[in-house]
């Protein structure tokens, strides 16, 4: 698909928008995935810059949120509350948990998530999401939002991670697109 950074190809096959959405969020993945490449579990943990987010804690938390939208999707649960205590070590890797472990975890959800977004009738289907501090009145919304939501945070975070690797060592994200071997 033109307009991507990466060489990312789905393994399904799907047409129109849902191959659009979903191109372009495996691209926004593998970029993410470009920022942490090469470093080692002390650079993961490292605190580069004046907040509290390392390039694990990063990783970890976009994995997790690729579980948690699955979950909604295949559970829509219409009494579901966010765990606010789930939230509270979201950032970190806990002792005995490792880069690498979450970078599979994040493969392989976002794998899963991506299977089911190409299998569903349609993106119009309504999901209730749970409620949450910041949401206290449940909400509807639908695959497209959600995806197009996954989408935005893997940015979003995508940036925080290419400050935090910047101050790490120097590498930019767009910079190592030129000396990958490939994306």
């Amino acid at each position: 698909m033109a307009g991507t950074y990466t060489s990312v190809a789905l393994p399904f096959t799907v047409t129109g928008e849902k191959e659009d959405l979903l191109t372009l969020l495996a691209d926004q993945r593998a970029l993410f995935k470009v920022t942490v490449r090469g470093i080692t579990e002390e650079q993961a943990r490292k605190r580069t810059t004046v907040s509290e987010l390392t390039l694990g804690g990063l990783v970890k938390h976009l994995a997790l949120g690729e579980q948690n939208t699955l979950e909604e999707l295949r559970e829509r649960d219409e009494t579901a509350e966010f765990d606010m205590t789930e939230a509270e070590n979201a950032y970190d890797l806990a002792d005995g948990e490792t880069l690498a472990g979450w970078l599979d975890e994040y493969d392989r959800a976002a794998a899963e998530l991506d299977e089911y977004v190409a299998e569903v009738g349609g993106l119009d289907e309504l999901i209730p999401q749970p409620t949450a501090p910041w949401q206290p009145e449940r909400e509807w919304w639908t695959i497209r939002k959600m995806m197009l939501h996954k989408l935005r945070e893997t940015a979003h975070h995508s940036g925080h991670a290419d400050i935090i690797r910047e101050a790490l060592d120097g590498q930019s994200t767009m910079g190592a697109l030129f000396t990958m071997p490939d994306a």
